[in-house]
């Protein structure tokens, strides 16, 4: 765990270091991250929004040789077919996963329920809305799947929330990762980055809390 606190903390530090090392295979490096972070059940604490952002700064970097929009295709790609299989498993197996006597353990339980109040509060557009919340986005697939969410609607929205997530991280990167200030405060930008789209999910839990205290 300290080392992935370390990785998400320093990201573009060893973004760069992984360039480097691996040249051109970065491309399906990052895609393997984002696509996992989300279509993994039992992996949503991999960095998503932090990555894309010090990824597009690399790219906006004319010494790393990165192409900014194979880096957005690419993001794309792996934040809808992640979200696909994330609703594949929420709706082949469902509930019967987070019982399992192993994946069971696997999966936080209190961010699948946080996910499912998120869906059942915002219906439809929480799966645009869940893009944005870091955990929240990986489990509201799975939960959308177990209440029997049509899956061609839910394409149709994830689309959205893909599309707009991917371009709003990205271009924020491209455009303003390599600014001086943004530079000499990375980890400063990125725990800010961080804890703004946190926000809402820590609200949700604090409030979710109170009303189950005075029950």
């Amino acid at each position: 765990m300290a080392t992935l606190i370390d990785f998400i903390l320093h990201i573009d530090v060893h973004l760069i270091q992984i360039v480097n090392q691996f040249g051109d295979a970065t491309y399906l490096i990052l895609f393997a991250i984002i696509f996992i972070e989300t279509g993994a059940v039992i992996l949503p604490f991999l960095p998503g929004d932090s990555l894309l952002f010090a990824a597009s700064a690399l790219a906006a970097d004319p010494r790393y040789n990165l192409n900014i929009w194979l880096f957005i295709f690419l993001f794309l790609c792996a934040c809808l077919g992640g979200d696909s299989l994330n609703f594949l498993i929420g709706h082949k197996v469902g509930k019967s996963l987070s019982n399992h006597s192993l994946f069971g353990k696997l999966i936080n339980k209190e961010s699948l329920a946080r996910a499912e109040a998120f869906f059942e509060k915002h219906g439809a557009p929480a799966i645009i809305l869940a893009r944005f919340i870091p955990i929240i986005r990986t489990f509201a697939p799975f939960a959308a799947a177990g209440s029997g969410f049509p899956y061609r609607q839910f394409f149709k929205y994830s689309i959205i929330g893909c599309v707009t997530w991917v371009l709003l991280c990205c271009g924020s990167g491209f455009f303003f990762g390599n600014l001086p200030f943004v530079q000499e405060h990375f980890s400063v930008i990125i725990i800010g980055i961080i804890v703004v789209t946190l926000i809402p999910a820590i609200v949700g839990a604090i409030r979710s809390r109170f009303v189950k205290e005075s029950a």
